[in-house]
């Protein structure tokens, strides 16, 4: 995957691109992390962290299956600026406060782990009383930083996608399934 074969300034015609993951398929697996995450975490309150913005979609639909309190957070995280693969430099921006709660991180996607290892470390700095990591995706990538990822929705091979969330150059977030753009 290279970054001369997409424009951002030109639109792609999605109704033509491989459809790997419907809406269907979101909203059940969804449903069941939902399920799993509220049966690990009976009778305590969940502090979610989303991280903005490819996780936003995903954050809302599975708060909305959780059947335990919690309150919502989130952090912005970014290293891709407007390309297909990731600057290695991951910039934050937060305000949290979240020493003695138990908390989880909700993500989009874990490819390369630079950005979840940022967070993960950064959050851990505030001493949560638990703390744990939800993602939508996970890419089968060799070499990627190794991080302990208790929910995980989908593992897919390494693909550029788009859609439910993810984007590219901050277009195509709205399509309801994960589309390949390669």
């Amino acid at each position: 995957m290279n970054d001369v074969n997409l424009n951002p300034e030109t639109q792609t015609d999605v109704s033509k691109l491989e459809v790997l993951i419907s809406r269907q398929q979101l909203q059940e697996r969804i449903r069941e992390l939902g399920q799993t995450i509220s049966a690990d975490y009976k009778n305590k309150e969940l502090d979610l962290v989303g991280v903005l913005k490819g996780g936003f979609i995903f954050l809302a639909d599975l708060v909305r299956e959780l059947e335990i309190p919690c309150r919502i957070h989130f952090l912005q995280a970014s290293s891709y600026q407007d390309r297909k693969t990731s600057s290695g430099v991951v910039r934050l921006s937060h305000d949290l406060q979240l020493s003695g709660k138990h908390v989880m991180v909700v993500e989009d996607i874990y490819d390369t782990g630079l950005t979840l290892q940022r967070v993960f470390e950064d959050l851990q700095s505030q001493s949560p009383a638990s703390l744990e990591i939800c993602t939508l995706l996970s890419k089968k990538i060799e070499g990627k930083v190794p991080l302990d990822v208790k929910y995980t929705g989908f593992e897919i091979e390494n693909r550029f996608v788009i859609g439910y969330g993810l984007d590219y150059a901050e277009r195509y977030r709205e399509i309801p399934d994960i589309v390949c753009m390669d």
